[in-house]
């Protein structure tokens, strides 16, 4: 998500008496916090209407901060910051991103300083999600994984394929897949999502036994946002996802305007400029 592209609300100076801190004597007696908050968010409709519900309430997002950090104790301002940056984003609609500062004027360190504040960013992530199945019923495996990844804590699954059967590939002897692409809104780094991932493969029965083997179920990240990364457990954008069909395929139905960050084209000219032939019957079922 770029919030460079958004408008922004915010929210500074707002104090709070919380009982947030390492020693027992800030969590019993408590004392003062200030928040600054910035709101990412398209406030283009509720200018032009002068509506508040086509923008975000400033008051009740105020109010909620307070209660969030009354009613809560935690022992470090980061704990704050993050667990509150986490449930304004899933409670708020309309909210793309925010940058909260939690400051601690009164912060026990015995020496002349004027505050200690934590700053952080969080916003929702776009990211588009390959599955395939070839074992058992590969139906109920991608419909059971569509269904896990929308019930994951920070995960809300935008749009599904349609499902294609499709040969399979790299060489192994094996039966055909049924594949698909889901797109996804997530508060995860790529990092925490392929771990949802891998372990949604292990609830499946998934096991890595033969490189591009049979399997139970498959998941894999082909984009998320427009990030460039390559490390040992995870490389972003999908290294071979142009070249695949089964991905291509259910994933032009979703998004064919998506842009491989690298090669700057769009999903749907991958796909008319990909020529293997992988899909055993390219009619989505």
């Amino acid at each position: 998500m770029d919030l460079n592209s958004l408008d922004k609300i915010n929210i500074e100076g707002l104090e709070v008496f919380a009982k947030h801190g390492v020693f027992k004597e800030e969590q019993f007696l408590g004392q003062k916090f200030v928040v600054n908050a910035t709101l990412y968010t398209n406030t283009r409709k509720a200018g032009l209407s002068d509506d508040l519900t086509a923008s975000i309430d400033y008051g009740m997002i105020s109010k909620k901060i307070v209660e969030f950090m009354q009613e809560n104790t935690f022992e470090l301002i980061e704990t704050v910051a993050e667990k509150l940056a986490q449930k304004l984003l899933m409670e708020t609609e309309r909210l793309e991103g925010i940058t909260l500062e939690i400051q601690k004027p009164w912060a026990p360190v015995l020496l002349p300083l004027k505050n200690v504040s934590v700053k952080i960013t969080r916003s929702w992530h776009e990211a588009y999600i390959a599955l395939g199945s070839n074992m058992g019923d590969k139906k109920k495996y991608l419909d059971e994984a569509i269904n896990s990844l929308d019930n994951l804590d920070y995960v809300r699954v935008e749009n599904v394929s349609d499902f294609i059967e499709t040969l399979p590939y790299g060489g192994v002897s094996q039966d055909d897949f049924l594949n698909g692409c889901a797109a996804i809104k997530t508060l995860y780094t790529p990092m925490e999502l392929l771990d949802c991932l891998h372990r949604l493969e292990n609830e499946a029965g998934r096991e890595r036994k033969i490189h591009w083997g049979p399997r139970t179920l498959d998941l894999d990240i082909i984009f998320y946002d427009d990030l460039v990364m390559s490390t040992k457990e995870l490389i972003i954008p999908h290294v071979q996802m142009h070249l695949r069909d089964f991905v291509l395929v259910p994933l032009a139905q979703i998004a064919p305007w998506v842009r491989h960050p690298i090669f700057g084209t769009t999903v749907a000219e991958l796909l008319e400029a990909n020529k293997k032939d992988y899909i055993k019957d390219k009619q989505f079922i």
